[in-house]
């Protein structure tokens, strides 16, 4: 059963439905092993070991975030050190305008670690998920409306190097899965 298409469309991949949440963990294995890389599962509460069946490493982001605070903790450190220690040496009641005074620092230190760690989280996140993206050619089926309520959905998209039109179907129905749709952008 396939989705009716404008022959203007491109097709986007398959969508594909298995019975539960352990027929779609194995069914990610079988993904996984046979080498797509353009692939997600859509359920409609978290799988746990999901991301391990997907084969999935650990996320860059923790590092984009180190680097949003180390950038922050730098540009506070230098603004503050360089003008009140090197460039307009201010003494305050006889408090020396050295290395010593770092500590009077550690508040906006702080501050502006946390500030670009968090500019960095949020940037990061959009950059990854490739976001502002206002439509996805997900949302114009009717069946992917399941993965919220009732559905286990893997789907395989058309951009994948592995993916040939007849064999990621019958792929997809050799390790379980009971309806597979096209999508078209």
């Amino acid at each position: 059963m396939s989705a009716v298409s404008d022959s203007s469309e491109e097709l986007f991949g398959y969508i594909a439905e298995f019975g539960s949440a352990a027929e779609l963990y194995h069914a990610a294995e079988h993904v996984r092993d046979s080498g797509f890389k353009k692939w997600d599962v859509h359920t409609p509460f978290p799988v746990h070991g999901i991301d391990h069946a997907m084969g999935l490493g650990k996320s860059w982001l923790s590092a984009v975030v180190l680097c949003g605070g180390v950038t922050g903790f730098a540009l506070a450190l230098i603004l503050q050190f360089g003008t009140q220690v090197l460039l307009y040496p201010t003494v305050v009641q006889g408090k020396p305008t050295n290395l010593y005074t770092v500590p009077a620092f550690f508040p906006v230190l702080f501050e502006l670690t946390i500030l670009f760690s968090g500019f960095a989280t949020l940037f990061g996140l959009l950059i990854f998920m490739q976001l502002p993206r206002w439509n996805h050619p997900l949302f114009n089926s009717e069946f992917f409306k399941k993965c919220t309520d009732d559905g286990f959905l893997l789907v395989i998209e058309s951009r994948d190097p592995r993916f040939k039109r007849e064999q990621t179907k019958e792929f997809l129905t050799e390790i379980g899965a009971g309806h597979i749709e096209e999508v078209y952008s």
